[in-house]
Formats: C-alpha cells, sequence, structure tokens
C-alpha cells in the first residue's frame, strides 16, 4: 500500500460542460467508499466574468479549463479505477493506455492554481459584449433614446466609439459599456 500522503495532483477528462456535475459525482462517491484518506481535493478551476446585460453587471463563473477537473489524490488501490468509472469521466489526463496517470508538474500546479487566484482577484476581465459595427441604443446621458453603430472598441478604457445620426448628420461619441445596450 502505498503511503497516503504522497499525493499529486492529476487532470481528470470529463465530458465538457459537466465539470461541476463530475466533481460532485467524484467528491459523493469518494465520501460513499470511504477514500478520503487519497483524494483530499476535487478542483474545477474556474474564472469569473463580467457581463453587461440590460446595463446590469452580471458576475458569472466560467470554467477556465473545460473538460478538465483536478484531483488532489494518491492513487493507490481502486482509486484510479473508482474515479475512471464515474459518469462523465473520459479518463486521466497523460496516462498511456494501460499505464499510470502523470502527476501534474509543480510549476504547472501553480501555473494553473495561481491562475485561479489571480482571476478570483481579477473580476474585472469583463468579457466584451459588443462587435464592430453592431448598431447599440443609448441608454444613459444626454443621447439618451439614440441607436447607433460601434465604430471602435477601447477595451482598456472599456470605452466604444459610436457613430449617432444626429440631425441627420452623423456625429461620434465615446460611451461606456454601462451607457449602452444592444438593439
Amino acid at each position: 500500500m502505498a503511503e497516503v500522503k504522497d499525493k499529486k495532483w492529476y487532470v481528470v477528462r470529463a465530458v465538457s460542460g459537466q465539470e461541476n456535475k463530475v466533481k460532485e459525482y467524484i467528491e459523493r462517491e469518494i465520501s460513499h467508499q470511504g477514500m478520503e484518506d487519497y483524494v483530499s481535493e476535487v478542483l474545477v478551476p474556474t474564472e469569473k466574468v463580467i457581463q453587461v446585460r440590460n446595463g446590469k453587471k452580471i458576475t458569472k463563473e466560467r470554467v477556465y479549463f473545460p473538460g478538465y477537473i483536478m484531483v488532489l489524490a494518491n492513487l493507490g488501490g481502486e482509486v484510479p479505477h473508482m474515479i475512471k468509472s464515474i459518469n462523465g469521466v473520459i479518463g486521466f489526463l497523460g496516462e498511456t493506455k494501460g499505464g499510470e496517470p502523470v502527476p501534474l508538474r509543480r510549476s504547472e500546479v501553480n501555473r494553473m492554481l495561481g491562475k485561479v487566484d489571480e482571476l478570483s482577484v481579477k473580476a474585472d476581465n469583463v468579457a466584451i459584449p459588443f462587435t464592430m459595427g453592431e448598431t447599440i441604443k443609448v441608454i444613459d446621458g444626454p443621447f439618451n433614446g439614440f441607436n447607433g453603430t460601434v465604430e471602435k472598441i477601447n477595451e482598456e478604457k472599456r470605452k466604444l466609439e459610436v457613430m449617432v445620426k444626429i440631425f441627420g448628420r452623423k456625429t461620434p461619441l465615446e460611451l461606456s459599456y454601462m451607457q449602452v445596450e444592444k438593439v
């Protein structure tokens, strides 16, 4: 029997879009089989993404590595078979046919976990909700109610340059994401 304290991070491949469900299955199976000593953490790396919907900020968690779940485990005895037999699990990353799953290197783990920490702090990385040439409606400021076309997107300042027709003439306006909505 391997020493229980020798745990390493492994990557389990799961059906994309089902990561959290598979994580729950793994955790449930571990406690059901009494294998908590062998598997101490099951992690789905996510990032926070702020989306703007109808002028409101909505924070959503998005899976950072779709189809991958990190597991801190000692893969002794039946543990690999137990994990592989779970619904939605495809297998371990890096395992050769019939071979042992390959643990992540420390640097890779730090990078993945660091990414998770970094992203939870840096929640400002908004997915840009607008595209060039898109027609939008101004919902705030002196041009409230006017429609315009997105000409430029400035990600750093989080502003849009919008071409609005005022009295028959096209006028460029600089507006923040929060001042406009999709038509």
